[in-house]
């Protein structure tokens, strides 16, 4: 009976590990069969070298996914530059040097961070850092790329900050004692004992902060001004991926160009989700190897 129940239990897990490869198959195959259309009638090197985006143009519709590439990459790597840093600044405090009374407020209140709805955050961008940013640096107005990457940071920190520290605080302390023991200091072991040992953990908290970021919807169409132009700078609006596919599917008329380029723009997202998770994938591998 043993026997039985805990080969029912291995083929119940297996059963949902299939299940979730299924349904990953059959999102990448919806976005395939939806997006041939677009490239067909579009052409593959029209749409990906294109910066220009107006299905509405009175001398023939437009469809250049080459700027809301790179604004997502801008608002993305914007938000990776501040989450990082402070991310794993603060998963190090947590972890190394605060108390247990500050540990206890401190995490938590970060992850409840994690809770806040996007467009909340959105909302804020448009009444607060929005204004704020117009006025430190003299613009008509803030909703631009930098007021999406701070944004996004904040969405991406919680992320960042818990599994780095979970990531640090797995590293055994024989590792830490014998730093102590070679006259290390608390600093010194922390840059160059700890941070790097924990390293596979940290750039996996990074990934996945990054796909969250990437992935994001409501804030950067609600703080970074949705213009489909290309940005020339940090202080220009712009509208990422995500922002176009929400504006634009709800209205758009079914089994049109317009329609299936707009399944094209998800294909293109869904596969530079998935490099990303991939790259993750092959660092984590291999200093796990060298571990």
């Amino acid at each position: 009976m043993n026997r039985f129940k805990e080969k029912m239990i291995r083929r119940f897990f297996q059963l949902n590990g299939l299940f979730v490869i299924f349904v990953l198959i059959g999102i990448f195959v919806l976005l395939i069969r939806n997006s041939y259309p677009a490239f067909r009638e579009i052409g593959v090197w029209n749409f990906f070298s294109s910066a220009e985006w107006n299905p509405t143009s009175f001398t023939g519709p437009k469809y250049g996914i080459l700027a809301q590439v790179y604004s997502s990459l801008i608002v993305t790597f914007g938000a990776m530059l501040i989450a990082v840093p402070l991310g794993v600044a603060t998963a190090a405090y947590i972890s190394e040097v605060a108390g247990p009374g500050v540990k206890n407020i401190l995490k938590p209140t970060i992850e409840i961070l994690a809770g806040i709805p996007s467009v909340v955050l959105g909302f804020m961008g448009i009444v607060v850092i929005g204004p704020l940013i117009a006025r430190v640096f003299n613009l008509n107005q803030g909703l631009n790329a930098i007021n999406g990457s701070i944004l996004l940071g904040i969405m991406a920190l919680p992320t960042i900050t818990s599994l780095s520290e979970d990531a640090i605080s797995a590293v055994a302390k024989k590792y830490k004692e014998a730093s102590y023991g070679l006259g290390a200091n608390r600093w010194q072991t922390l840059v160059s004992v700890v941070i790097p040992s924990a390293l596979s953990g940290i750039i996996a908290s990074i990934m996945l902060g990054m796909g969250r970021a990437i992935g994001e919807t409501m804030a950067v169409l609600m703080a970074t001004g949705n213009s489909p132009a290309m940005p020339e700078n940090i202080f220009d609006s712009l509208r990422t991926m995500t922002a176009t596919i929400a504006i634009e599917l709800g209205e758009v008329p079914f089994n049109t160009t317009h329609y299936y380029a707009l399944f094209a723009v998800g294909l293109i997202l869904f596969i530079m989700t998935f490099l990303v998770n991939l790259v993750s994938d092959i660092i984590l591998h291999k200093y796990q190897e060298v571990d």
